[in-house]
């Protein structure tokens, strides 16, 4: 199949370089003049796509090709790409596994044909900005970087900037403006990143200031040109199990539980299932007439008082699993169904306290497999996974073998044939077949 979907990807020298607030605010001002707007996001991310979708009102899509091939990443995109697309990249823009390219946003600008714009701090910088910029369109092959933003930097010295750009690459990356400091726009962060986009009450007036500045000072009619140049996208339908007889899948979905991949909420539906959200922070019980449960990951940890204040909503919780019906639980959906989180009585379906760590605990992408059937998938299978989380608790299970790609490994997870719980998150379409047997069992359930 090929399409022709008109895309941009603006990737960051590095972390904290102010990709984020700088694509959320070019999202806010492109909206103005785009109605078919969609964005992306490189990498596992869950909390960036949530100022994504803020500033568009439509879902942000991740992209990461340590969850699925090349192929299903230009599927994906194509599927829920817009009359322009706009994927922000993930750390630098060649960091990936280990000290690879291997899923970096590199790699998804070479699988998907995307042009990348870098975003450079120029703070504190003048003429250095050129080596740095020398630096990433050089160090591989066809770096398919075509475009230059300058975060951080003062309207008195751009226009400078911007001619020894020119003068340095002689058209080989063309500036497209810059972002000022705006101290009084930024997003702020806690330890898993940037505080969800649902706790900042000013993030529209935020993100308004940001857009009317990028109106001023970035080159947009060029920026939408150079994604307009972007080749077609080329792909095969990946194969995926057939579509079975509908059920109800409760999710949890509030500010306590938020970390969903919105591609496997989609995968559910296509495959039979009716999402239907509640909250176990404010809902007194399940919904109704459910055959299946969905606790994601999030913040469980602010909103433990809360959670554990909710009696009837934990009491029917702990009754629906009792009762066999299949769940899927990752990171914070498995410490609320604990004993306990930082003292406070949560579901208490399984055993295991959580408690803060102080740091990232078993950070980043893992494959697990499969100690025994369960929920998910056969003995011996194996999953794609990432772990993110500070917190940890005292039983982490054993139903599952962790295995990092630098050869380091442990136990993990919490498996039967109605239950799946552990701290790793999954990306469906890394392994399709989970979100089938998921719902085959939801049917059996029904």
């Amino acid at each position: 199949m090929k399409k022709e979907l008109p895309r941009v990807l603006i990737a960051g020298t590095n972390s904290g370089c102010g990709k984020t607030t700088l694509v959320s605010g070019l999202l806010t001002a492109l909206k103005r003049r785009e109605a078919g707007l969609r964005a992306f996001k490189c990498g596992p991310d869950y909390i960036d796509p949530m100022f994504h979708a803020s500033a568009l009102g439509v879902p942000c899509r991740n992209l990461d090709l340590q969850f699925f091939d090349e192929n299903t990443l230009r599927c994906l995109l194509a599927k829920n790409g817009g009359s322009l697309s706009v994927i922000e990249g993930v750390m630098g823009f060649y960091d990936g596994v280990g000290m690879t390219t291997q899923a970096s946003s590199y790699a998804v600008a070479k699988a998907s044909g995307t042009p990348a714009v870098l975003v450079v701090d120029a703070r504190g910088a003048a003429h250095s900005v050129l080596a740095v910029i020398s630096g990433f369109l050089h160090l591989h092959p066809d770096s398919h970087i075509r475009g230059v933003l300058l975060n951080r930097c003062s309207a008195m010295l751009y226009p400078r900037m911007k001619q020894a750009i020119i003068q340095q690459f002689g058209g080989a990356v063309e500036p497209l403006g810059y972002l000022p400091v705006m101290k009084d726009c930024t997003l702020e962060s806690r330890h898993l990143g940037l505080v969800t986009a649902q706790e900042m009450t000013d993030l529209r007036e935020k993100l308004d200031r940001i857009a009317d500045q990028i109106e001023k000072s970035v080159d947009i009619q060029a920026l939408c040109a150079l994604a307009a140049s972007a080749p077609a996208l080329n792909w095969e339908a990946p194969a995926l199990p057939a579509p079975g007889e509908p059920v109800r899948v409760a999710v949890a979905r509030d500010k306590a539980f938020c970390f969903y991949y919105e591609d496997n909420l989609d995968l559910l539906r296509d495959l039979g299932a009716e999402i239907v959200s509640f909250s176990p922070v404010s809902d007194t019980a399940l919904p109704e007439n459910i055959q299946g449960l969905y606790l994601g990951g999030g913040y469980p940890e602010l909103y433990a008082g809360a959670l554990s204040q909710n009696i009837s909503m934990r009491r029917s919780v702990r009754a629906a699993l009792a009762a066999g019906m299949p769940c899927i639980a990752e990171c914070g959906g498995f410490m609320y169904l604990q004993r306990e989180l930082e003292g406070r009585p949560m579901v208490s379906f399984l055993p295991g306290t959580g408690h803060n760590t102080g740091k990232l605990s078993r950070f980043g992408y893992v494959t697990l497999t499969a100690q025994k059937d369960n929920l998910l998938c056969a003995a011996g299978e194996k999953i794609p996974a990432h772990e993110f989380h500070y917190y940890d608790t005292d039983h982490n299970g054993e139903d599952f073998l962790a295995q990092k790609a630098d050869g380091r490994s442990w136990s993990c997870g919490i498996a039967g044939a109605a239950l799946y719980a552990g701290f790793p998150h999954f990306h469906f379409y890394a392994y399709p077949r989970m979100a089938a047997n998921f719902l085959n069992a939801c049917r059996k359930e029904k």
